[in-house]
């Protein structure tokens, strides 16, 4: 799911109409992903080895096959450092097919716990808005709406200003009009409600003075 020309100017129209009515600054971003979640998939690698062990601790059956074809056939019993060796080739091999496999996004994805996206989706959040947002308008009156695509996940961050005056639900309106486009496949439609939900409450809290100037880019940031 990327954005289109028509998504982007239907956004920026969003942003520069919302901005109209408040001394509020509105930023977007539209990240692919927040994370490549290579450690999870060193978790799960990990876990497949010892899950391996554990079979072969209760099952010694493939140990002893091996032991019989590529070492000894006529052997009557299999020495106990072979049930070692072959652990640790079982897990060696183990570990190969499982990073490999886990080397695949979709994949990767899929095993990645839902409550670790959240995370990883706020910490991005937050770090883009310090850099993007944060501070960087006179009034302190600066908010995010960051969209992570693959994670399906978003999140609204406000400046000290606004946090100060409403609390984080008052976004909910925002976060349902963004997520619910975004599930149908309607990026831009999305992502323009969400600005002009959020440009709703900036207009009850921080209505437009005399003399505001757009501080903030009113374009959509893709990453």
């Amino acid at each position: 799911m990327q954005l289109t020309d028509a998504d982007r100017a239907l956004v920026t129209n969003a942003v520069t109409q919302a901005e109209l009515s408040t001394d509020g600054e509105i930023v977007t971003v539209v990240a692919g992903r927040s994370d490549a979640y290579h450690d999870v998939a060193l978790h799960w690698t990990v876990l497949a080895m010892l899950l391996v062990l554990a079979l072969l601790a209760w099952q010694p059956a493939p140990a002893e096959w091996l032991h019989a074809r590529f070492v000894d056939s006529w052997a009557q019993t299999v020495p106990a450092t072979w049930y070692l060796t072959a652990a640790l080739i079982l897990m060696a091999l183990t570990f190969l097919v499982a990073r490999v496999a886990l080397t695949w996004d979709a994949l990767r994805f899929a095993l990645t716990p839902g409550v670790t996206k959240s995370r990883r989706v706020n910490r991005r959040a937050l770090a883009l808005f310090r850099t993007a947002a944060e501070k960087r308008t006179k009034a302190s009156t600066g908010v995010l709406i960051y969209l992570s695509i693959a994670e399906h996940r978003a999140e609204i961050i406000a400046d000290e200003a606004i946090h100060s005056k409403v609390t984080p639900d008052v976004w909910g309106a925002a976060m349902a009009g963004l997520l619910g486009a975004v599930r149908e496949g309607r990026l831009g439609d999305g992502l323009a409600e969400a600005v002009r939900q959020v440009g709703v409450v900036l207009a009850e809290h921080f209505p437009r003075s005399e003399g505001d100037t757009n501080e903030l880019p009113d374009r959509v940031i893709e990453l």
